[in-house]
């Protein structure tokens, strides 16, 4: 048996959904470059549900549904606010899983009932994200509003209690769009391994959460600020990255598996850093990136990923850097739905070969004769 570490370069299944085809990331066959500039959230929920872009009617129909369904159980908010101060995507993970407790049947994995429990996750994630911001910072939570057509808004609101600006909505919804889906990555093939046993929704999302967790994952975006803070002005780039770079250390936010030239989500969350620094009087955080990011280029050779550019942007939105990565996971909610309702479409169990690589022709040694 021939061994790919990591799975590198191994084609593991199908999918309909997204594509990576010489550095271009579509969803559906549509560039991320046509939707980041010109879609909704929203229509890409509908787009990696149904395979084509909605209708007005099905579009307002969605957002109607998902505005609906964004409130949380009150035993799950009792939950969060009861659990000891915990790492929040610790809180997101056992939050999902206890929302199955409301489900009425939440074992089941028939179509349609798992379409409704997947469009559920959707609506409710943001929230959770949002009151887990809102209860680290001694604040109560707010009640996501039920008639706000756009997630976006919807979640900023709920998350700051106040009215966004248009930048911020903008800023906000392309996060979305960026982060939606992305093939076969770690917690999207998680989701997929669970799902393949005939778990339910909730159970293949929460094994999602866990593997986004991770620093090589979804982690990374948090990292990156912590690097940025760490440095926190202009003349300390070069020194800081040099140095990291002599002793051999990982500088997050650089390098991707499928992507060998820069991430083409990477540019349009550097567009976005710059705006809402220029928004706010402050680019400091955009141009430490820049400069890091020209440093990395002249040094190793190596481009951004999405969690670089994502760090300086959640951060100017107000979003604390470990609520980063649940954010992350409030946009992947809807590609790991999507994937897990794909999955059960047309199953089989994802069950892998090891090569054995430890003693052989061993025997058992009775308990007496072991010294």
């Amino acid at each position: 048996m021939m061994v790919a570490r990591g799975l590198e370069g191994v084609v593991a299944g199908t999918t309909r959904l997204s594509s990576i085809i010489d550095g271009t990331l579509a969803y559906v066959g549509i560039d991320i470059d046509e939707l980041a500039a010109n879609a909704s959230y929203e229509e890409v929920v509908y787009l990696l549900y149904h395979g084509e872009l909605p209708t007005r009617t099905q579009l307002e129909a969605l957002q109607g549904e998902l505005a609906r369904q964004r409130a949380l159980p009150e035993g799950v908010v009792r939950l969060l606010a009861e659990a000891p101060r915990a790492v929040p995507m610790d809180l997101l993970r056992t939050a999902v899983s206890a929302l199955a407790w409301y489900e009425v049947d939440p074992n089941t994995v028939e179509r349609q009932a798992a379409i409704a429990k997947g469009l559920r996750l959707v609506a409710q994630v943001p929230t959770i994200v949002a009151t887990i911001g809102r209860l680290r910072r001694g604040l109560a939570p707010v009640a996501p509003p039920a008639d706000e057509p756009s997630t976006a808004r919807a979640f900023l609101r709920t998350l700051h209690d106040r009215e966004p600006s248009e930048l911020e909505v903008e800023a906000m919804n392309k996060i979305l769009v960026l982060h939606a889906d992305h093939e076969f990555n770690a917690s999207t093939f998680a989701a997929r391994v669970v799902a393949a046993t005939l778990a339910d929704m909730h159970a293949a999302v929460t094994a999602a959460i866990a593997a986004l967790k991770g620093p090589l994952h979804g982690g990374a975006n948090a990292a990156v600020m912590q690097m940025l803070e760490e440095i926190g002005t202009r003349d300390r780039v070069e020194p800081y990255i040099t140095e990291k770079l002599a002793r051999k250390e990982r500088v997050m936010g650089f390098g991707h598996r499928v992507y060998k030239g820069e991430d083409p989500r990477a540019k349009w969350l550097r567009d976005l850093s710059r705006r809402l620094g220029e928004a706010r009087g402050d680019l400091r955080w955009y141009e430490l990136s820049v400069a890091i990011a020209e440093v990395m280029q002249r040094e190793k050779g190596l481009f951004p990923n999405v969690d670089f550019y994502a760090a300086s942007v959640y951060h100017y939105l107000g979003i604390e850097k470990e609520l980063m990565t649940p954010v992350f996971a409030a946009s992947r909610i809807a590609g790991w739905t999507a994937h897990v309702l794909e999955q059960q479409a047309d199953n089989r169990l994802i069950r892998p070969r090891a090569e054995y690589v430890g003693p052989t022709n061993r025997h058992y040694v009775p308990l007496g004769q072991r010294g």
